[in-house]
């Protein structure tokens, strides 16, 4: 990613699969939640009122995501968005996230990185 729109349609990808495996859950499964996606910020409100944010950080090119249990940074590394303290993949991450905050099953893949 050498310039600044190279990371934006990056992220944009990332963030619109994120959007994709939501509908795919909400549609099937019997979570509630509701979400939008805007200028490379996805919100998801969970049934509970709370509210995990993913979003892209364009100085660092890193996608952050706010959560009830913390905040992670996510870097391209090796192909794939790592959290840059645990080295834990985006994807599944996220659903981790999402079965314990909002009890959604939302089956996601490895998110690539450039």
């Amino acid at each position: 990613m050498s310039t600044d729109s190279d990371f934006m349609a990056a992220t944009d990808r990332v963030l619109a699969a994120i959007g994709g495996a939501l509908d795919a859950a909400l549609a099937v499964g019997d979570g509630d939640a509701d979400w939008t996606l805007n200028d490379g910020i996805l919100e998801i409100e969970c049934a509970d009122g709370s509210k995990l944010v993913i979003n892209r950080h364009v100085p660092n090119r890193e996608i952050w995501v706010a959560a009830r249990s913390g905040g992670f940074h996510f870097a391209a590394r090796e192909g794939a968005w790592r959290d840059t303290r645990s080295g834990a993949e985006l994807g599944a991450s996220l659903s981790s996230l999402l079965r314990a905050q909002a009890g959604l099953e939302v089956a996601l893949p490895t998110l690539a990185a450039p």
